[in-house]
């Protein structure tokens, strides 16, 4: 992303209340299948909302985010939260991700269609990947976000290379309103026999 990128979304969140609010509702329907112990790495994770939910549950949480202001405001709310975040402003579309092995990446709300062939390096064997990202036809509702942020419909299987879907939806979202494509996956770990397993 540009400079311009990074202003606008600092801009965008300077106009929002970092109040704190409750994290994804998808996030939080995986509560059972999510790891307590471990590393996780929130991507373009905004003012934090979900990565502290995630750290209070008891993960070492990275957040990851272009937006100065967001970071900030993420800072903020972890010290409201009693957790510790460790903040890294990253360009997810020109810079690496921060080096693993995580137990759990987390992507909700932000799409970077080479961000995919990264999630195999960086997450641990058996690490859970979680994703959800508003496909076209959302736009049959929604003005926003516009077509060059949407998945096409059908596409997210196809980006998933080298990590196993547990469960993956399309579909219009109750608790959000939007047709989104969600999916929780693993890099599948190797079994004693040396046959992969999830």
């Amino acid at each position: 992303m540009s400079h311009d990128d990074r202003q606008r979304w600092n801009e965008r969140y300077q106009q929002q209340a970092p109040a704190p609010r409750e994290p994804s509702a998808f996030l939080r329907s995986l509560e059972d299948r999510l790891p307590r112990t471990g590393r996780a790495l929130d991507l373009a994770g905004g003012p934090g909302h979900d990565a502290c939910w995630l750290a209070k549950r008891g993960l070492d949480v990275t957040l990851a985010e272009l937006s100065d202001v967001a970071l900030t405001q993420a800072e903020g709310l972890a010290r409201e939260a009693g957790v510790a975040l460790a903040l890294l402003r990253l360009d997810l579309e020109v810079e690496p991700l921060p080096p693993g092995p995580f137990d759990l990446v987390v992507c909700l709300n932000y799409l970077w269609r080479p961000l995919f062939a990264s999630l195999p390096q960086v997450l641990a064997p058996g690490g859970l990947f979680v994703f959800a990202q508003p496909t076209r036809s959302n736009l049959r509702k929604h003005p926003h976000p516009s077509a060059r942020f949407l998945l096409e419909d059908g596409e997210l299987p196809t980006l998933l290379q080298g990590l196993q879907s547990l469960s993956i939806t399309e579909d219009w979202a109750e608790d959000s309103g939007r047709h989104e494509a969600r999916v929780l996956a693993c890099r599948p770990s190797k079994d004693r026999h040396g046959g992969a397993r999830p």
